[in-house]
């Protein structure tokens, strides 16, 4: 499996030559190519990517907006990320995927795992598996919903570079919504035996911050946890066997 960081910005304002463009993953496969979400950013450049199939976290506009303008190929989503779309965009073949229910594209397995960030737009992270390899990529997330399941057996973990330290969650009418820090994230690779982990989705810390020492620092802590850990960046590919 081939992991290409097409960006890994996430919805602020800031951006620089590292972060240009919102969060979104190329996974290639004996050829194939899909694309994990498609946001405001990549409005009219889908054409240059030439994906085979897109599959979308939720529907936020940094996630999901790109298809305003309808897609080349198949699009695969949850039936609230649907409603989060325009009826009118021209994707022409919709796929809605349901909770529990692994599917495979383009001999790519995919299988969506609710988590916590959104009460407008929920979202899901998804396991995927290529050949004897499985990665946990879930940009946005407050917390999993089942994370042993989630987690299990998974050699890379992508996760949700909004924040640090600082906790970016709150509650709101009874639910917990925003994103965890990438410290206690972590925990989560270390608690399940996840050896490696890369953040996107950056936010206003790392985007404005200086990655000369953000960057150690992020390692440093996956270290104290026993996980090999860095900040992702766009174009960055990585090979996993």
């Amino acid at each position: 499996m081939k992991l290409t960081f097409l960006g890994t910005r996430a919805n602020v304002a800031a951006r620089n030559r590292r972060h240009r463009r919102h969060a979104a993953a190329l996974v290639g496969y004996r050829g194939a190519r899909v694309m994990v979400d498609c946001g405001e950013d990549w409005r009219g450049r889908l054409e240059a990517i030439a994906p085979d199939a897109i599959v979308l976290t939720h529907g936020h506009p940094d996630h999901a907006f790109g298809l305003a303008d309808g897609a080349p190929c198949p699009v695969y989503a949850t039936a609230p990320t649907w409603k989060a779309l325009d009826d009118d965009a021209a994707i022409e073949e919709r796929h809605t995927i349901r909770y529990d229910e692994p599917f495979e594209v383009a001999g790519i397995g995919f299988e969506f795992v609710p988590v916590e960030h959104s009460t407008r737009a929920p979202a899901g992270g998804y396991r995927i598996v290529a050949g004897e390899v499985t990665v946990f990529y879930v940009p946005d997330v407050v917390s999993i919903h089942g994370p042993k399941r989630a987690l299990r057996d998974v050699e890379l973990y992508v996760g949700d570079g909004s924040t640090i330290e600082r906790s970016l969650v709150r509650r709101v009418g009874g639910h917990l919504v925003g994103h965890t820090p990438i410290r206690t994230q972590l925990g989560w690779c270390e608690e399940h035996e996840v050896p490696r982990a890369l953040f996107t989705h950056c936010g206003t810390d790392i985007v404005v911050g200086d990655e000369r020492s953000l960057g150690p620092k992020v390692r440093r802590m996956g270290e104290e946890r026993g996980v090999a850990a860095a900040i992702a960046h766009d174009g960055m590919e990585v090979v996993l066997r």
